[in-house]
């Protein structure tokens, strides 16, 4: 059969960015919803509406939970279906899809976006199938990954098209992608007793989605309780007399430290006492938390995205002295980032609140694509 003709799309509105949405899933209803801050409106919140071009920008309601006065649900029609839709520029967006049941967005005072939820049982979309990306378009360039950072659902891949024709790509996974997953964590526990299995989210007896490990820990703040206990002992008692050094990739240059009294000493950047499973995985608690030192804010994603990858014990040098082949290798790891990558086509997925993070000229693994002189930025739900 042969390929249909590509279809050639006018120009965007000056200050606006052509979008195709495309259903690459097996089913007729599939929608999405284009949400941020409006960077010519002051950041107010913002959503297309359902013909795809026209903004709604909603008031503040005079109470919580307050419906939507807008249709934001762009139909995407049947299976193989392109739908054309134009944005301006956008802070903190995200491209929402969701299959076979739509959305529900609520608004709070302010107005504030009450967005859909993987953690709250209450919320009205907790039985719906659904999944976004996320980007920002602003005067400098369009930046956008995939985010898998809460949880694994509906495969989603996008491409960037700029003004010279060439074109970015991150596949994301394919139809199956999920399927993968849930049986990869299913094993996993198996393997090691851990709660991985526990991530999986059925409905009507089906896997609707696989949440991250720090997104377990919402519900049950002790499942992970001394995962990466052994780990950190290990680590701490290495660099007790070895150098630990951490290119911070900013101002503050390579900063060398050791463990003494319990404690990771780094010069500029202060102590870090040892992370905890939960400090590990949200990237953001205990010796994580960020704050006013700008070399320690630094040092915080490169630590963290350096045990969540389990790579401490194999250089001294982070990110720089390990590269993706050694990702991962160590029995104590975050086995949910591990899987998501792997089933990802390119391997490239954004995992984790630092997976971001690479060595000097290194590979990207988070699954970002960025350009400056954009002109269409394409985005495929349900994998096939």
């Amino acid at each position: 059969m042969a390929n249909p003709p590509q279809r050639v799309l006018d120009a965007a509105p000056a200050g606006y960015l052509n979008v195709a949405l495309q259903n690459k899933s097996s089913s007729s209803q599939v929608f999405a919803y284009i949400t941020g801050l409006d960077l010519s409106n002051n950041n107010r919140p913002i959503f297309i509406q359902s013909d795809g071009r026209t903004v709604y920008s909603p008031t503040s309601p005079s109470s919580t939970g307050a419906a939507l006065a807008a249709d934001v649900a762009i139909p995407l029609g049947a299976p193989g279906n392109t739908v054309n839709a134009v944005i301006p520029k956008i802070a903190g967006g995200r491209i929402w899809f969701s299959i076979d049941g739509k959305l529900t967005f609520l608004l709070n005072p302010g107005p504030a976006v009450v967005e859909p939820s993987v953690t709250n049982s209450s919320d009205p979309n907790i039985n719906v199938n659904w999944c976004f990306a996320e980007f920002t378009y602003n005067d400098a360039q369009l930046f956008a990954n995939i985010s898998y950072v809460d949880f694994v659902g509906v495969p989603v891949g996008m491409s960037l098209t700029n003004s010279s024709g060439n074109t970015q790509s991150v596949p994301g996974m394919g139809a199956s992608g999920l399927s993968t997953v849930v049986s990869e964590v299913q094993a996993q526990a198996k393997r090691d007793g851990r709660p991985w299995d526990k991530l999986v989210v059925s409905s009507n007896g089906k896997p609707l989605r696989v949440l991250s490990p720090n997104n377990l820990l919402v519900g049950n703040s002790h499942a992970w309780d001394g995962y990466y206990d052994a780990y950190v002992q290990q680590v701490w008692s290495r660099f007790q007399g070895t150098d630990l050094i951490v290119n911070t990739q900013a101002a503050a240059g390579n900063l060398t430290g050791r463990v003494a009294n319990g404690k990771l000493t780094l010069p500029q950047a202060g102590d870090f006492n040892a992370p905890s499973a939960a400090d590990i995985f949200s990237c953001s608690t205990g010796p994580f938390a960020t704050g006013s030192n700008a070399a320690r804010n630094a040092v915080i994603p490169r630590l963290a995205a350096a045990f969540n990858r389990s790579t401490l014990l194999d250089a001294t040098q982070f990110p720089n002295g390990s590269s993706p082949q050694n990702y991962y290798k160590n029995a104590v790891t975050n086995h949910y980032s591990r899987i998501v990558h792997s089933v990802q086509r390119d391997g490239r997925g954004y995992a984790f609140p630092y997976d971001d993070v690479v060595p000097d000229g290194g590979q990207d693994v988070a699954g970002t694509i960025f350009d400056s002189n954009p002109t269409l930025f394409t985005l495929t739900v349900g994998g096939n």
